[in-house]
């Protein structure tokens, strides 16, 4: 990836946006069973308990991702993906430093995700975990299982 990123709050109308989420919903139907999918469709990313945030390189989508109020200080990201012309070029980790410093700005003290297990799901584990996200009880309507990890890290 050359050049910086442009990461803005996005309304989710735009073709890019909504091709990356189709691919991403796509993709988590193919990698786990239809019972432990938790990607948002656009519908529920628009509501107001989630922010969602798109990074943009020039005039192509490389990135989005979005935090959710889960309140009680603590939050939850949501629809992390880079799109895949960009990944493995660090687009997805810029968007989880912003969403991490969005939740400290908000004055988070906990953020949680949930992803999945099978090795599809590895690249995603990893940046978790270099950024301080460790594996974590099942929280909200999560169950650990083979399927899905859920992780969290302190702010």
């Amino acid at each position: 990836m050359t050049g910086t990123l442009h990461i803005i709050e996005d309304d989710l109308s735009g073709e890019a946006i909504n091709a990356l989420l189709t691919l991403h919903l796509e993709e988590m139907h193919k990698w786990s069973p239809a019972c432990k999918v938790h990607a948002m469709p656009v519908e529920r990313l628009r509501e107001e308990d989630v922010t969602f945030y798109a990074a943009w390189s020039g005039g192509d989508l490389a990135a989005c991702g979005a935090l959710k109020e889960l309140g009680d200080g603590r939050g939850e990201l949501k629809s992390m993906r880079a799109s895949p012309a960009f990944r493995g070029q660090g687009a997805g980790e810029a968007i989880l430093l912003h969403l991490l410093a969005e939740a400290e700005r908000r004055g988070y003290h906990w953020l949680g995700l949930e992803t999945g297990r099978p090795t599809e799901f590895f690249p995603a584990q990893k940046l978790y975990e270099k950024h301080g996200f460790a594996e974590c009880e099942p929280f909200g309507n999560y169950v650990s299982d083979e399927f899905s990890l859920c992780m969290s890290r302190t702010l």
